[in-house]
């Protein structure tokens, strides 16, 4: 067991059966086996937002099929070379060890309509859609890095939040590649192409 981050060599390749070993108030998640350290507690404008998206798509979620989850919660994404996400992908991540999953993330609002892909652990499994609000320590992450695992893993639609200048971009999976919309404004609404009904005043997310 690792109570200590300091305790763990950041240039190492770890799986997801370390993560459940590790003990520390940090959080971390794990991209492609590498540690990625999150920015601090979200500052106050960060979890405005997230709270007042929750309690929007909760509005749409109560009525369907779905579940929806605020951070803390892990999603794992078995991306591996004897894994084909195009071919009964649940089935195999399903029953893919531990030891074989290197990536665990928490976006900041997760949608998963699937319930096999539930457990106590969270969501194992490429969600329906993912949430991640930018903040000044993570534009780079879920620009890049996040923006390439969530696409390789098959998430079919991926929404990034800009605090700053109020807008969203939504990213849907299209042959295997994400295709990105015009920023959404005040003005517009969004309407998921994913799951059925979800409909969105951007205004309406942006205020507090």
């Amino acid at each position: 067991m690792i109570t200590d981050i300091n305790q763990l060599d950041l240039t190492k390749t770890y799986t997801y059966a370390d993560y459940l070993l590790w003990r520390f108030d940090e959080r971390v998640e794990l991209i492609k086996g590498k540690i990625l350290k999150m920015s601090p507690a979200p500052s106050r404008r960060h979890q405005g937002i997230s709270t007042q998206l929750h309690g929007l798509l909760w509005m749409t979620i109560k009525n369907i099929k779905c579940n929806l989850y605020a951070a803390p919660f892990d999603v794992r994404l078995p991306i591996s070379e004897d894994l084909n996400i195009s071919k009964k992908y649940k089935k195999k991540a399903k029953k893919l060890a531990d030891g074989k999953i290197l990536t665990v993330v928490q976006p900041d609002l997760t949608i998963v309509c699937d319930p096999e892909k539930l457990d106590d652990r969270g969501c194992i499994g490429a969600p329906d859609l993912v949430i991640e609000i930018l903040s000044p320590g993570n534009k780079q992450i879920e620009l890049s890095d996040k923006f390439e695992i969530y696409q390789e893993a098959g998430i079919k639609e991926y929404w990034i939040v800009e605090p700053v200048d109020e807008f969203v971009i939504v990213y849907t999976l299209s042959k295997g590649k994400y295709i990105g919309s015009k920023p959404y404004t005040a003005q517009n609404f969004i309407e998921s192409d994913v799951v059925a009904g979800l409909k969105l005043s951007v205004a309406e997310i942006f205020t507090e």
